[in-house]
């Protein structure tokens, strides 16, 4: 009688233990950052989210993003740790505005929906059926939270570049709202592969794309027609063959993502007579590299899992649906000689540069987001088993003193007194299998 009552008080703790460990895997489940410990200092002015990132909502596992990418590759850039952690405190209900920086056929429009559409939010924006524009305000607020083209419009013209955004978006955000605070901006872009991008550009004005009605400010005015001739005769260039679109020397195609992120004020904007042209384009793609590389966030085209990644990690919001790539576009579906491609390769010589410069600074900073998140999460095992651990000594402590033969009936918390850090793995609920892919 006494064995038995004696096996009874000693499994008592036990128990508590046990149902103490599993009621915290549902409580703080790995990668969590709603436990009383944590790894890293938690986001602020992330109240939109239902919680911080958290790894178990994510929705692709580390080979989908190692799937998206070539294998690693010596840098040849020297960038800082400071360069490559882009993390910042957006505040979505304070001040704080992103601004997108729209490239033409850089995949901007598809990314451009995944803002207003695809972010998980506390008053996610307001997409009406028919209507291009979105309203995305501050929670409680009637303020914009984003500027770009399916959220406020063209407000700076069609496709503004980084001097016409820098110079205008103050100045529009003043108008639109009453209040002027003090604002933080963020600016964010995407880039492509220089050759698919102008070969896609070159397919769109072939279908008689022109973007005639872009006001190219700079230094307060549009250039002239002088500093800036047509390349065609007419209302546009529908049909254009790639001979006749390559051969037109002012065809703001070539290079057009270097000239569209550099700071054109410091060439003399369009007038191509201020200064030699070698001098020219070192000033242009310098600038460019140092204002892409100061960007709170840009993606590339041909990375889409990284880029989601990416930016959700740097402003800690979080997408619905997760990003798909699209390999089938128009441009891979033009047959190229080699002649041909080097042509278009020559003719944007800048966008080239730039473009090696941007995937390599991206993919560093893929690979360093990611290993400093591994560390977290390593971190946050190591206290979870440390926590367990401290649960398994305090019911030790409830544990009664018995005499005789009593110990006999606690053979079955042995294993618990003998157990090491391993005897507690961490936490392995995985949830992918419960999101949809999009």
């Amino acid at each position: 009688m006494m064995d038995e009552r004696s096996s009874k008080l000693v499994l008592v703790p036990i128990l508590a233990v046990l149902f103490v460990m599993i009621g915290y895997q549902y409580i703080c489940p790995a990668g969590s950052n709603s436990c009383p410990f944590k790894a890293g200092e938690q986001f602020d002015g992330a109240s939109l989210l239902s919680g911080p990132y958290q790894d178990n909502d994510d929705f692709y596992r580390d080979q989908d993003l190692e799937d998206d990418g070539p294998a690693k590759a010596p840098s040849k850039f020297n960038f800082t740790e400071r360069d490559l952690d882009r993390h910042v405190e957006f505040n979505i209900k304070g001040s704080d505005v992103i601004v997108f920086l729209h490239i033409q056929k850089t995949g901007g429009t598809t990314f451009g929906r995944h803002l207003v559409r695809n972010i998980r939010l506390e008053q996610p924006c307001d997409c009406k059926p028919g209507q291009k524009k979105c309203t995305c305000h501050r929670p409680g607020r009637d303020e914009s939270w984003l500027f770009s083209r399916f959220s406020t419009g063209w407000s700076c013209g069609l496709h503004a570049d980084w001097t016409e955004l820098t110079n205008c978006v103050p100045v529009i955000m003043d108008k639109k709202e009453a209040e002027r605070n003090r604002r933080n901006f963020y600016y964010i872009t995407m880039l492509r592969d220089p050759v698919s991008r102008y070969l896609s550009e070159w397919k769109h004005v072939q279908r008689g794309a022109t973007w005639k009605t872009a006001l190219h400010m700079c230094d307060g005015r549009s250039p002239t027609q002088d500093e800036l001739p047509t390349c065609y005769s007419g209302d546009d260039w529908s049909g254009v063959t790639l001979t006749a679109f390559m051969n037109c020397p002012s065809n703001l195609a070539n290079n057009r993502q270097v000239r569209m992120l550099a700071d054109l004020s410091l060439v003399g904007c369009y007038n191509l007579s201020s200064m030699n042209e070698s001098q020219r384009d070192h000033i242009l793609l310098s600038s460019a590299m140092s204002n892409l590389k100061n960007m709170a966030f840009y993606g590339l085209t041909e990375f889409q899992r990284k880029t989601q990644y990416l930016f959700e990690r740097t402003f800690s919001l979080r997408f619905i649906s997760a990003f798909t790539q699209m390999n089938s576009t128009r441009a891979a579906n033009v047959d190229l000689s080699e002649p041909v491609r080097r042509r278009i390769e020559e003719l944007n010589f800048l966008d080239v540069q730039l473009y090696e410069y941007a995937k390599d600074l991206f993919l560093q900073r893929f690979q360093f987001t990611r290993q400093r998140e591994h560390q977290e999460v390593r971190l946050k095992r190591r206290e979870e088993r440390r926590w367990l651990r401290e649960q398994r000594e305090q019911g030790r402590l409830w544990q009664p003193k018995h005499r005789g033969n009593g110990n006999r009936g606690g053979r079955g918390g042995g294993g618990f007194e003998k157990g090491t850090d391993g005897d507690f793995p961490a936490t392995t609920e995985d949830y992918t299998s419960q999101v949809a892919r999009w």
